[in-house]
């Protein structure tokens, strides 16, 4: 016994590394291992040698598996030290950086819309995007046989059966908010309703549910010469540009009169568009002098003020500024979309003191 014990704890000491220890107590513990055997042999002895070897037996099993623990340890330890050594981390380096999030281009375009009007004195009005119908169409001097107001153009609110509440609607511009500010704050007044809005509408160039941003203004000698002063100064201020041309063509919108459509001179180079200089125009908004029947349902005389509305496409005028070729690239976006544009947390301009929400 004592020579057997020698022989595996020499092999156990010198196992350089996990397998050659595990052949080591295969060749001790193992089913066919040596003291494995031998245990076996306990069953052909008489009860008077089984007395005797058995206590060895079982002393030498046990030896041998605590040797064989130790030195799967000490293997380990040792293995842990070299690839500390190898693997080494300098704890006082500083972090690697993670990227911020963005703000969406939608986001920076409204806030900057809201910094811009509000430096010319207008305040921020906010109102539902359920409205009722009235709010929606008639107090717009919207008549009940007008397009807009079919199923196949607007999104109406459910009604049960019996249910004979006036229609509700996903409003279709924010133009119901200059009706809720003029009864709310009456005359003179000024500000602008940036928003969502919703249209049955959905192709290339159609979203339905996009953004829009409408100005309301109302004084007493209120024209369209500061209706286009307007326009252009905010133009020169959204597109960085220090020379803009605007024009006015006739249109016809049912909540202004007389009513024109607004384009702005620019050029396209390489497919590049550059406001302000070109022989082409582009349509970007529309806009005229607010309708008599609509200062009313705003609870306000048209005898005594008068005043001046117009509405943008926030989604469209994003995508003139910033270059984006596709509407839908709005709604598929991720953050190497936003970063490719150069929409950072940060890139956000600084509203004016007091701004009104």
């Amino acid at each position: 016994m004592d020579a057997l014990r020698g022989k595996f704890l020499d092999q156990i000491s010198s196992a350089a590394d996990p397998d050659a220890l595990e052949a080591v107590r295969l060749a001790a513990l193992g089913k066919k291992g040596e003291i494995s055997l031998k245990m076996r042999d306990l069953g052909q002895m008489s009860p008077e040698e089984r007395q005797s070897a058995g206590p060895v037996l079982n002393g030498l099993k046990s030896e041998i598996d605590a040797a064989l623990k130790a030195r799967r340890a000490s293997l380990e330890d040792a293995a842990l030290d070299a690839r500390l050594k190898a693997e080494w981390l300098d704890v006082t380096l500083p972090g690697r950086p993670r990227p911020m999030g963005t703000i969406h281009p939608i986001s920076q375009v409204m806030d900057e819309l809201t910094a811009i009007f509000s430096d010319m004195g207008f305040a921020v009005a906010e109102g539902p995007q359920i409205e009722s119908d009235w709010y929606n169409f008639d107090a717009l001097n919207i008549a009940p046989e007008h397009p807009s107001r079919q199923e196949m153009d607007t999104f109406y609110m459910h009604r049960a059966p019996g249910d004979n509440r006036p229609p509700h609607v996903l409003r279709t511009h924010t133009s119901p908010v200059q009706i809720r500010a003029m009864q709310d704050q009456g005359a003179p007044i000024r500000v602008i309703a940036p928003g969502r809005v919703y249209r049955m509408d959905m192709d290339q160039t159609h979203t339905p549910m996009f953004h829009q941003v409408e100005g309301l203004a109302i004084d007493r000698d209120i024209s369209m010469a500061q209706l286009k002063w307007t326009l252009e100064e905010f133009c020169r201020a959204f597109f960085e540009v220090d020379e803009v041309e605007l024009r006015f063509r006739a249109s016809h919108f049912p909540f202004t009169e007389p009513s024109a459509e607004v384009d702005i001179r620019c050029s396209w180079e390489g497919g590049q568009l550059k406001i302000g200089e070109g022989k082409d125009w582009l349509e970007i908004l529309g806009s005229g002098m607010v309708h008599p029947h609509v200062l009313r349902a705003g609870g306000i005389d048209p005898d005594q003020w008068q005043g001046f509305a117009f509405g943008v496409g926030i989604d469209r005028i994003a995508m003139l500024k910033y270059g984006i070729p596709d509407l839908r690239a709005f709604f598929e976006s991720d953050l190497r979309w936003l970063r490719h544009y150069g929409f950072a947390a940060l890139d956000q301009p600084a509203l004016a003191a007091g701004l009104s929400r």
